[in-house]
């Protein structure tokens, strides 16, 4: 898919479906999309943050699973899905924080007992789905990813409900 259709097909995703229920929360996938890109823009962080904070969830929107998986019990691995749409036109920092954000909140939920009480009901049923927090095994393997540093950022910019705890 070249540049233009892939920016086409994420104006249409937003377009379409950003007025969707973000998995039974407040706000809507769009409202939740821009409020982690606004999160990111806010704490100055770089343009490939912003992108990866933007669409982080743009895996979501993708025909490879049920569009009510995650109701039905299924992890919907919408962190790979969203890492294929946007391979060969993202930067790899950008697709990185977007295939990772999913072990990045495992991770913080293993490694930090304050992450995971900020954590929605929505977030925490994801979560068992995705495999619960890491084990000891999976933090040290997670811990060699090259983009460690914005994944964990990214991470941390998609849980509105605790904005407080952005500012540590």
């Amino acid at each position: 898919m070249g540049s233009q259709d892939l920016l086409n097909k994420i104006e249409n995703i937003i377009t379409e479906r950003g007025t969707d229920s973000y998995l039974g929360e407040e706000v809507t996938m769009e409202q939740h999309m821009l409020q982690t890109a606004l999160l990111a823009e806010t704490e100055d962080g770089s343009d490939s943050a912003i992108a990866g904070a933007l669409l982080h969830d743009i895996g979501h929107y993708s025909e490879a699973f049920a569009e009510d998986a995650l109701e039905q019990g299924l992890n919907n691995y919408h962190e790979d899905s969203g890492a294929l749409i946007l391979e060969g036109t993202f930067p790899e920092e950008v697709v990185a924080s977007v295939k990772f954000h999913v072990s990045a909140k495992r991770y913080l939920c293993a490694t930090d007992t304050n992450y995971f009480n900020c954590l929605s009901e929505a977030s925490v049923h994801s979560l068992k789905l995705q495999g619960g927090p890491m084990d000891k095994h999976e933090i040290l393997e997670f811990e060699k990813n090259p983009h460690l540093e914005l994944c964990l950022k990214v991470r941390r910019w998609t849980s509105q409900y605790c904005r407080d705890w952005f500012k540590r």
